[in-house]
């Protein structure tokens, strides 16, 4: 199969609906090998299904708890076992909570770290020599704007991808001398049912299009097809020179 991932394998987190999805698709579509991981086994199993018929490319789909080590440890071997390895690891999966710093729940906070800074640390710790083995590869965070300029109700949700901008800053320095890429993604708004704890703290769906409208230049929000395009560009050779890098993908709003 041709493509800009042809002769590739990919690991993709979070991978059942949403960016993660899109990303699986899009990827399988430019000649990509997948491994896909999710906690809804029964979405994940369905997208895997999907992708092998659409592009008939090999799928495999490992139901996953990206907070949980053994689990992460269990999904890159398992990448191992069924390809020999991979080449790219791209850390979609993630949770969102919203609300009122003085009534943020200790729970929300510590789910929030204990997923989405801590999923990349963990595909990174297992996943890293298999990169070297292969000569190198790249890896693919996905963080969000929020981490740069956070809004209202968004302190815990913005702490957890702050921190994964950090980790990628300092990883792509540790890494480089490898031959592995890492650098982080940042969505503004992305149409997806992930943002509807931010939606309903703003108030509905009529206040966060009104703050759109005022914010975004482009006055809309993305799609995941299109925060896809931003991952295939870190993760393919086209982005070979670049690294430790947090590219905002927002419609102008950064």
């Amino acid at each position: 199969m041709s493509g800009q991932l042809a002769g590739k394998v990919a690991v993709i987190t979070g991978s059942a609906t949403g960016i993660g999805r899109a990303t699986a698709e899009l990827f399988a579509a430019e000649g990509a090998e997948l491994v896909l991981a999710d906690t809804n086994a029964t979405e994940l199993e369905a997208a895997a299904t999907s992708i092998r018929t659409a592009y008939d490319t090999r799928v495999l789909a490992v139901p996953t708890d990206v907070s949980a080590a053994p689990l992460v440890e269990k999904l890159i071997s398992s990448a191992i076992a069924e390809f020999g390895g991979f080449d790219i690891v791209v850390n979609v999966a993630g949770v969102q909570r919203s609300g009122p710093i003085e009534t943020y729940s200790d729970s929300d906070w510590d789910l929030m770290m204990n997923v989405n800074p801590k999923s990349c640390y963990l595909t990174a710790k297992y996943g890293v020599e298999t990169l070297r083995r292969r000569g190198g590869g790249a890896i693919v965070n996905v963080s969000s704007l929020a981490a740069i300029n956070g809004g209202p109700g968004q302190s815990g949700y913005a702490a957890s991808k702050g921190a994964i901008n950090s980790f990628t800053k300092s990883l792509s320095n540790e890494l480089a001398k490898d031959n592995i890429r890492v650098n982080a993604l940042c969505p503004g708004w992305v149409d997806t049912p992930f943002n509807q704890p931010a939606i309903d703290f703003m108030g509905g769906a009529a206040k966060q299009q009104e703050l759109i409208e005022q914010s975004v230049p482009m006055a809309r929000q993305s799609t995941p097809a299109e925060i896809a395009q931003s991952a295939l560009f870190l993760a393919s050779d086209a982005s070979s020179y670049m690294t430790g890098q947090a590219i905002v993908v927002s419609g102008g709003a950064s």
